[in-house]
């Protein structure tokens, strides 16, 4: 705090923050008001742990990667329940803000990072955990992905907060109605459809070899997530197990992107280059059979590769048409997630975006912060 914010001020404003936060919670109990380093509030949601059989077709009872960091198993971890807003370089969480754009992926780590331990910009586990919770039990959310509402609904219901061409663009955060929430209700994450790309970390391209650091240790704000980290593994096709690349996207017997009959298909070679960003559906991305189980697995839980073995009530085998774009002859591509004001139907929680060097920035790509105790 400012050294001319006195004792008593310091008292009045935590207990202030703490009425909110009970407030808060007896609306919505999984959220939260978390304090940064400087006390400055973001809401956040909290999701609980689970295991990869809990969302996948698989007997496998290991907890899913998202919380699991430096080796140890988490119990959860908090999700932004808003697109960041950015204010004296740090990103908040936080209702009715035009989501902050137009900044590269480093500068949305800083930023986050900035606010303290725990503090980080959402790691691609995290993500995808969120995504396959939605996609397991039928709730795969709505959003803005057609100039100020979902394609699939057709009245408009959020705040218009930028312009594109005299239609609407960005609208404030959690503005939306409830079919936008990841889980369908008040409590839930507003905008994982549509609105603006977010960028994740932790996943990566490299000449279309699939890089990521482990588990969700890039949640940790110690770790180097630098171009040049030495924390970066390749993926080895034929047990999952996580292997140092050579550098240059040839590492042996590595899990691949190939580009075939117009899809993107998992090899440990490439045959052909998609070097201008190419894309298919998720549900049609498929494995060759150089791929073993364990990385198939592996894939699906980093919300990489569809579960085309999972059944059951309101599951949509189409993964409501979200679609993967890639570029596999850059020497960096970094993932965005879950689409733009323009998606369309391409939009959505499984909707990713390879195509972009971590310098890249654009109106429609925002970020997100996540908090790990």
């Amino acid at each position: 705090m400012p050294a001319s914010i006195s004792t008593k001020e310091e008292d009045t404003m935590a207990n202030n923050w703490e009425n909110s936060n009970q407030v808060l919670q007896a609306i919505c109990p999984t959220n939260a008001l978390k304090l940064d380093d400087m006390n400055q509030p973001s809401v956040m949601v909290f999701i609980p742990a689970f295991r990869l059989c809990d969302v996948l077709s698989t007997s496998d009872t290991s907890i899913h990667p998202a919380f699991r960091r430096n080796g140890v198993q988490k119990d959860g971890f908090w999700f932004g329940k808003f697109e960041s807003k950015m204010y004296n370089g740090r990103a908040y969480s936080r209702p009715n803000e035009d989501p902050t754009v137009s900044m590269n992926q480093d500068q949305f780590v800083a930023q986050t990072k900035s606010k303290g331990e725990g503090w980080h910009e959402a790691t691609n586990a995290e993500w995808a955990a969120i995504a396959l919770w939605c996609h397991k039990n039928g709730c795969e959310p709505y959003g803005n992905n057609n100039y100020g509402k979902d394609a699939r609904e057709t009245t408009y219901k959020a705040r218009k907060t930028s312009d594109d061409s005299g239609k609407t663009g960005r609208v404030a955060t959690g503005t939306g109605p409830v079919t936008w929430s990841h889980d369908g209700t008040l409590a839930g994450i507003w905008d994982m459809n549509g609105n603006v790309w977010e960028w994740v970390t932790g996943l990566r391209l490299v000449y279309g070899e699939i890089q990521i650091i482990a588990d969700n240790d890039a949640a940790d704000n110690s770790c180097d997530l630098s171009a040049s980290s030495t924390a970066w593994k390749a993926i080895r096709a034929s047990d999952g197990a996580l292997v140092a690349p050579d550098g240059n996207g040839t590492t042996d017997g590595t899990v691949k992107m190939d580009w075939i009959s117009n899809k993107c298909v998992y090899s440990t070679t490439i045959t052909t280059k998609a070097d201008t960003g190419r894309g298919c559906s998720f549900k049609d991305v498929t494995c060759d059979s150089t791929i073993g189980a364990a990385a198939k697995l592996l894939l699906q839980a980093l919300a990489m590769l569809p579960d085309t073995a999972l059944t059951g009530e309101g599951i949509d085998a189409n993964y409501g048409g979200d679609y993967f774009y890639f570029n596999n002859g850059a020497a960096e591509r970094c993932p965005c997630r879950g689409a733009s004001w323009f998606g369309g139907g391409n939009a959505g929680v499984f909707s990713v975006n390879l195509s972009s060097p971590r310098s890249g920035s654009s109106t429609n790509v925002g970020g997100r912060s996540a908090y790990q105790e």
